[in-house]
């Protein structure tokens, strides 16, 4: 999914400044969610803080800019901070940000001054717009255990031995962060995957998934204090999954084995 915004660069980039100048913004957000079969948000994955400026373009500190647009326009951002800095401040709920901005509405802040400080704001943009491609062929859907419910390893199979690009559906891959996981939301997660394996004997095909975020699943999905983190899935057709994992506050990697319910499409 791709998201175009426009914005004043003395309202969204520096509030100090007299320049009102519309600047147009399309961002990547190739981590979707859908939750309970009828809400849907998107995850900025890639990007490092950028300051543009027409003057001078610079980065920001060295950080991860996870910014989340749910459908109804409700926004946030996590920010894990990548040097190594020593934290500040206590994990909990924070201060709201009470300098006036025009166009910016604070909803909540979380973890202000530590190793992954997030918020949650609503931005009056000039203009919001979403761009979904439809394309997408759904060639496989199995169950934890990897058995079939529809399409086959084979289709799948020859969609990759001819280049298409190829996307997963993981089904609960963020139920453990939910405060009650047993009640937890129904959820699909959906990312693309990079590098592909097929085994031709076993008729087992491996990918890894590019980089994704993880968030406890909610309407409308928020950040909060341990409610998310973020990394990498290796995903099969038997329905074995590896998730290698970063704690956003330490920037420790854990690994771990699950089975989920997968689905598989091709474009």
């Amino acid at each position: 999914m791709n998201i175009f915004t426009s914005f004043r660069h003395n309202v969204h980039i520096d509030p100090n400044s007299d320049n009102p100048e519309l600047i147009e913004e399309v961002s990547q957000f190739p981590c979707t969610y859908l939750v309970d079969d009828r809400w849907t948000a998107a995850f900025m994955t890639w990007r490092q803080p950028v300051n543009p400026s027409n003057v001078s373009t610079e980065f920001g500190p060295p950080s991860m800019s996870f910014f989340l647009y749910n459908q109804d326009g409700r926004q946030a951002i996590a920010r894990p901070y990548l040097d190594g800095r020593k934290p500040t401040g206590e994990i909990g709920p924070s201060k709201l940000n009470d300098s006036y901005i025009p166009d910016y509405r604070p909803l909540n802040n979380w973890d202000t001054g530590t190793n992954a400080p997030s918020e949650n704001f609503i931005w009056h943009f000039e203009e919001f717009r979403y761009f979904v491609r439809d394309d997408w062929q759904q060639v496989l859907s199995h169950k934890a255990d990897g058995t079939v419910i529809s399409g086959s390893v084979n289709t799948l199979a020859e969609a990759f031995e001819n280049g298409r690009e190829i996307k997963v559906a993981i089904r609960g891959l963020c139920k453990d962060l939910a405060k009650h996981s047993d009640n937890a939301l129904d959820h699909e997660v959906f990312v693309k995957v990079g590098a592909g394996y097929y085994y031709t004997d076993e008729k087992i095909f491996i990918a890894g998934t590019h980089h994704l975020v993880r968030v406890a699943p909610a309407i409308p999905l928020s950040y909060a204090s341990k409610n998310w983190d973020f990394g990498w899935v290796i995903v099969r057709t038997d329905g074995l999954t590896v998730l290698r994992l970063c704690d956003p506050y330490t920037l420790k990697f854990t690994d771990s084995h699950h089975h989920f319910a997968i689905r598989w499409f091709v474009r």
